[in-house]
């Protein structure tokens, strides 16, 4: 019975015992470290830091912010604290454990706690391990985003503990990834280093190359005999990695040679020593020469007045003695050897994930060329026609779309219907064009050229007229924003992926229509002999009318693709005109696969042009006309030759 009663007594007495630690608030906490808190110091900050992690107080993050912005306050009657905001004369502030708000009129009896740069530096890496495990998500997303910006090692042991038990999957990935990079930079324990760097090998990421890159930093040294200790990168070469100048500098900078005599050197020693118009033994007035100011140099050399010449062949002999290196900072080998393992692994990846990004660019903008060009390819290949208002059916296509937004304003209904509306408006702009002007100008290229070219110039001009010179937006839905990012280096937008779909489905619907229906069929024996086609009962003029339209409407429906991805202006088509040109050229004349051929080898090879020189979009542009002038001289017929009617002409 005794035992009973003794054991319950002893579980109250460490219930009330546990009670009273855990019941330790954030202001006695403060009050045990009043000094500290009151005139913070980069000597006593981490006492008080020390002493709110090992508290089980609530409350410290917001304590931890408010130091920070120097917001905390001490009452200067009883000593304790507030969180407290400047009110005119007056403070508001913030019980530290109730949270209750008050308001005095004047700041006299107040004092403010402000801490320096230091200091402030200390709380933020102390706040970072608080938010860690900030029930907000966003603290903690923040916590990890300061981590990043600002490794340290302190940060490894806190951020290793709020691993486990994170609810959040995208957060607990952040964490694990900050988690190996802290690990390869700062742990003790070399092996965990190397495991660590040989967990990041192959990421591509920019935080990862830089702590790989900072791993193996190395700075440049010169010596008699290279240590034993020291983990050298690389022996470094005169003539090769150093000039004979400055190999001989670092030799000077290390103290192991003299300085060489300049010759402005040695006039500002003769003119310091001058005594009576004379220095060293020799009148001032003969000192007119070269010569004649190093011989009395020398002599002041000879007497230690002044620093000896130093002769090539000392310089040459004493570069001969020393050995110049590259020595890493990090001074374990085997994990500089790790890091570059690592490094090269990642350069590996860096240039297949460059050659994917650069393909992906390439098709993108081959997929624009191929919707720009193929309403001109179809026209041009039929009917022989040079239309130069082609681009203009783009920009009408385009501020179709616009059009089309203002009235709809969902995004995406406003799409779905100004693909059809922009065909629409510019077939109907095409055959009338075609039934007005064109019809009389057959086998007439330069009045069809002059005359599409003047048409072109109107048209720019209604477009200003009617919707002013500045940029029109056609804004895309929210489900094409953004990018589809594979890693650091591959990403692409998904309004040039969505162009690309569109092209796909164009060169579909094309095939289709030329290859299974009956006006394709007549389109193709026109093509091939009108004369032959109008003998079976084809009305060539009407085929001509209708594939004119065909090729207008197309152009319509690539202006609103376009303009998702380009400005709407009314000089947007001339953008388009000449590259619409090229790629009916280079593909072959009125070849649905031609023109994909030429769109395919035009926005290649402008992009691998863009690569060599990324900063002037306009050179290669000029590189890619060479180039295709080149091309034609070699090939006329471009890759795909057609056959028939076109191929006679």
């Amino acid at each position: 019975m005794l035992r009973l009663l003794f054991a319950c007594l002893s579980l109250c007495l460490v219930l009330v015992f546990g009670q009273s630690v855990q019941a330790q608030s954030l202001q006695d906490v403060l009050q045990d470290n009043a000094e500290a808190v009151a005139k913070p110091s980069r000597r006593t900050v981490d006492d008080v830091i020390a002493a709110l992690v090992a508290s089980s107080a609530t409350g410290i993050p917001d304590f931890l912010e408010g130091w920070r912005a120097k917001e905390i306050w001490q009452r200067d009657a009883d000593g304790l604290f507030f969180r407290a905001v400047e009110d005119g004369d007056g403070l508001i502030l913030t019980d530290l454990d109730t949270a209750e708000v008050t308001t005095v009129a004047d700041d006299d009896g107040f004092s403010q706690a402000k801490p320096n740069a230091g200091v402030r530096r200390v709380i933020s890496s102390a706040l970072v391990q608080f938010l860690l495990s900030d029930p907000d998500i966003t603290r903690r997303q923040s916590a990890l985003d300061a981590i990043g910006r600002d490794p340290s090692g302190d940060q490894l042991e806190p951020l290793r503990a709020s691993i486990d038990g994170e609810p959040d999957a995208e957060i607990l990935a952040r964490k694990q990834q900050l988690e190996r990079q802290l690990t390869a930079q700062f742990d003790e324990d070399p092996s965990a280093r190397v495991a660590a760097i040989n967990d990041l090998s192959g990421d591509v990421s920019v935080e990862v190359r830089g702590v790989v890159s900072q791993i193996l930093t190395t700075r440049q040294f010169v010596a008699s005999s290279i240590p034993n200790e020291i983990n050298v990168a690389r022996i470094l070469e005169i003539g090769e990695d150093l000039t004979e100048d400055e190999a001989y500098q670092l030799l000077v900078d290390a103290d192991l040679a003299d300085a060489t005599v300049a010759p402005e050197d040695i006039v500002t020693v003769l003119t310091a020593q001058v005594v009576d118009g004379h220095v060293a033994g020799v009148d001032v007035s003969t000192l007119d020469t070269d010569g004649a100011r190093v011989a009395a140099y020398q002599t002041l050399a000879d007497r230690g007045d002044a620093p000896p010449f130093v002769t090539p062949d000392a310089q040459v002999a004493a570069m001969a003695a020393h050995t110049f290196y590259l020595a890493y900072v990090e001074p374990d080998a085997t994990i500089t050897g790790a890091a570059k393992q690592a490094q090269d692994a990642i350069s590996t990846q860096l240039a297949v994930g460059e050659t994917l990004d650069l393909t992906l660019d390439g098709l993108s903008l081959a997929s624009i060329y191929f919707l720009a060009a193929i309403g001109l390819a179809i026209t041009f290949g039929v009917m022989g026609v040079i239309n130069m208002a082609h681009g203009e059916f783009i920009m009408m296509g385009a501020y179709t779309g616009y059009v089309v937004q203002q009235i709809v304003p969902d995004y995406t209904l406003s799409i779905i219907i100004a693909l059809p509306a922009a065909f629409a408006v510019t077939f109907a702009a095409g055959v009338a064009m075609e039934r007005l002007v064109i019809r009389h100008l057959y086998h007439r290229p330069l009045e069809t050229l002059l005359a599409t070219f003047g048409i072109a110039i109107v048209l720019q001009q209604l477009a200003k007229n009617i919707f002013g010179t500045q940029a029109r937006p056609l804004t895309s839905p929210d489900w094409l924003a953004g990018a589809w990012v594979v890693n650091d280096v591959i990403q692409i937008s998904y309004i040039r992926i969505a162009i690309f779909v569109l092209a796909l489905l164009f060169l579909g619907l094309i095939l289709f229509i030329l290859k299974r229906t009956r006006l394709g069929l007549e389109v193709r024996a026109v093509t091939q002999n009108p004369g032959m086609a109008a003998s079976m009962g084809i009305n060539p003029d009407r085929i001509n009318m209708l594939t004119f339209g065909l090729g207008s409407g197309i152009a319509g429906i690539a202006g609103v693709a376009i303009g998702l991805y380009a400005k709407v202006t009314s000089e947007m088509g001339a953008d388009y005109i000449v590259q619409s040109f090229m790629t009916v050229v280079v593909g072959g004349v009125g070849n649905v696969w031609g023109t994909l051929a030429g769109a395919s080898l035009i926005g290649f090879t402008q992009k691998g042009i863009e690569w060599f020189n990324p900063s002037n979009t306009l050179a290669a542009q000029t590189y890619m006309i060479l180039f295709v002038i080149l091309f034609i001289q070699f090939r006329p017929k471009g890759i795909v030759a057609l056959k028939g009617r076109a191929a006679g002409d």
